[in-house]
């Protein structure tokens, strides 16, 4: 079936980067999921995942998938008449990670020595398996969040499932921290090291939760780097048993259970469920690394909204921090659809003027 999640229907108020080819191939996919969604069913265990998900298998390990998202070159050049400055780093060779950093040009009036904007370490949505730092649709939305909030953004591109299955992403996402505090890169210069903050969306929300528990319990070894606090934008996490939201949006065209499913078979280790930590962050009453969050005063923040079949289990997780004393504030919103705060630039505002307070 088509994969609506991993290429978000453009609405009107949506990013004016987005050409037309790119909202002919969303028609094109709607239309086609139109056809094969009537299908899904709320629990199937017999469906091929790589079907669903749109991917085929190569001899070597690897993967080859169908779909084809549009990319953007970074921008490093000062003389461009454009307000955000772009460019790519290597971050470990021979995992083939790296990063994208975004900073403001006004920062290159302000003497690197003297670091005054906040550091976003920001990872990208797509189920563990789909998109990288350079996607286009994630690109825009870090440009947006770096001019709004004047920010330092590091948008880490880790290695993907189903070729890496988790905790390969919260193990690049935690060695980005560490690439990061020992960097001599000029642009993480202008980075106040002691205001950073992990945020994601989707999958990145939930790889910024597990990279996020890993800091905390190293928080003396990622020094000078001081994180204050999490932004986890609708975060995909799941559980064995359904939630509420997940039976009612079973058969959503832009994130059907069957997809999640899926995603969850192809990223997790081999032999767990949904049920395991890095899935279903309830399971034996919540981290105990999350009493470290607690004493380190993280301040933590969880978008969501009623559209989207996650929601619930968002909920859980804001309840699951308060009953831990964990400083957590939930903005959920009626209707919208997941992927709404990324690609509708109106509702990215929501979370650009929260991430303005917390500076």
């Amino acid at each position: 079936m088509a994969l609506l999640f991993a290429f978000p229907i453009p609405h009107s108020n949506y990013s004016a980067g987005m050409t037309t080819i790119t909202a002919l191939l969303c028609l094109h996919l709607l239309l086609f999921t139109v056809v094969r969604v009537n299908s899904i069913e709320p629990s199937s265990s017999s469906e091929d995942p790589y079907k669903i998900l749109n991917i085929i298998p190569n001899p070597d390990g690897t993967f080859t998938r169908l779909q084809n998202y549009p990319e953007t070159p970074p921008s490093p050049d000062p003389t461009l008449p454009i307000p955000v400055l772009s460019k790519d780093l290597t971050i470990d060779q021979s995992n083939h990670t790296w990063a994208r950093i975004y900073l403001p040009r006004q920062a290159l009036n302000t003497p690197p020595n003297h670091p005054n904007l906040p550091l976003i370490v920001f990872y990208h949505g797509g189920g563990f398996i789909f998109y990288h730092a350079n996607s286009t649709y994630f690109h825009d939305f870090c440009v947006r969040m770096a001019n709004a909030t004047q920010s330092v953004v590091v948008s880490v591109d880790y290695r993907l499932a189903p070729e890496h299955r988790l905790p390969a992403a919260y193990e690049d996402s935690v060695q980005a921290l560490h690439w990061i505090r020992a960097s001599n890169d000029l642009w993480l210069a202008h980075a106040d090291f002691s205001r950073c903050y992990l945020m994601g969306e989707s999958a990145g929300g939930n790889i910024a939760y597990n990279a996020g528990l890993r800091a905390a319990a190293e928080a003396d070894q990622i020094r000078p780097l001081k994180i204050k606090g999490m932004i986890l934008i609708q975060p995909f996490f799941g559980g064995k048993k359904r939630t509420p939201s997940e039976l009612r949006l079973a058969k959503d065209l832009n994130l059907p259970l069957a997809v999640t499913d899926s995603m969850w078979k192809l990223s997790l280790p081999v032999g767990t469920d949904r049920d395991h930590e890095y899935s279903n962050p309830t399971v034996n009453g919540g981290a105990k690394v999350l009493a470290s969050i607690r004493e380190l005063e993280w301040r933590v923040a969880v978008f969501g909204c009623d559209g989207d079949q996650l929601v619930d289990r968002q909920k859980e997780l804001v309840k699951l921090l308060k009953d831990k004393r964990v400083n957590v504030v939930g903005q959920f919103y009626n209707a919208g659809r997941h992927g709404i705060f990324v690609g509708d630039a109106s509702m990215s505002t929501k979370v650009f003027h929260l991430l303005k307070t917390l500076h």
